[in-house]
């Protein structure tokens, strides 16, 4: 029997017991980073370094990968899954702007769409240096398994996964744009946390370089609130938010349009609504109830 196979056995076992526990900073065309590498915190000082292989931490990793492998028999939540792994703004846009409840764009909302450049910008440099210094490997490496997004894989198969730069690009958004609307903060820290776990589930990485990632935004968004260029962008877009919602923080009535192909609804905790769905969704930035 082979490692993965036995690992599935005992992981099996394990569950049944009831113990379950790119924005590429030099790339001006994707926004100016607000720091360089240099002026941003070395997260290899006050990281705690990945689970070695055979550790009691591992488990909880190849426990999480079991379970991402589980979400996949769930159609909509690999489709998001899927969706996710394009790493860019433009997916940010599709599947953040539905629950903030303002389309992004360059031309219609130009000091938005500047300030999440810039902070996407800045995200990669934090998270670069520790992928660099532990090159930890990948599940679907380790594992030698399939992931959602095959096309990817050869460029994702020596590049280290912790800690993993989607969420670090993920969290950071739904912090930022909680600024933004602070009305649909908990729908976009939702969204933002299922923008995470969807690389768990596509296999390309372990549950703690997801939770190191989202340290990582965390630290990132800290340190930015001392940046005069990021302070003055921030407010020239909650200005810019409020003018052309109606000027209040809830999505003005009646008047909001969808971006096209972005007008999915999803459930209180991020994940995408069906037309069977029941309880409080969100849709184009607006709590609809479904009795």
């Amino acid at each position: 029997m082979n490692r993965i196979n036995k690992f599935l056995l005992a992981s099996a076992i394990f569950v049944l017991c009831g113990t379950m526990t790119v924005f590429a900073a030099q790339d001006e065309k994707n926004g100016h980073a607000y720091f360089t590498q240099a002026e941003l915190p070395d997260m290899t000082n006050f990281l705690p370094a990945p689970p070695d292989f055979e550790t009691a931490r591992f488990v909880a990793d190849e426990t999480q990968y079991l379970w991402g492998i589980r979400q996949r028999q769930d159609p909509e939540r690999t489709a998001m899954a899927i969706r996710d792994a394009d790493y860019g703004m433009q997916t940010i846009i599709q599947e953040y702007c539905p629950i903030l409840g303002l389309e992004i764009t360059k031309e219609g909302t130009p000091e938005l769409y500047t300030l999440m450049q810039d902070v996407g910008a800045t995200c990669d440099s934090i998270s670069d240096r520790a992928k660099k210094f532990y090159k930890r490997t990948r599940p679907f490496v380790y594992y030698n398994q399939p992931t959602l997004v095959p096309e990817q894989e050869e460029s994702h198969r020596t590049n280290g996964s912790y800690p993993s730069g989607h969420t670090v690009l993920g969290w950071t958004m739904a912090l930022l744009l909680s600024d933004i609307n602070p009305a649909v903060a908990e729908e976009l820290l939702a969204r933002g946390y299922e923008y995470g776990q969807s690389r768990v589930i596509a296999g390309y990485h372990w549950q703690s370089d997801v939770d190191a990632g989202r340290l990582a935004a965390s630290v990132l968004y800290a340190k930015l609130q001392g940046n005069e260029r990021f302070r003055e962008q921030l407010a020239k877009a909650q200005q810019e938010f409020k003018e052309q919602t109606g000027g209040a923080s809830h999505v003005k009535e009646n008047t909001i349009v969808a971006p096209v192909g972005t007008s999915r609804a999803y459930t209180i905790t991020g994940v995408p609504a069906t037309s069977e769905t029941r309880g409080i969704i969100i849709q184009n930035g607006q709590k609809i109830y479904r009795p």
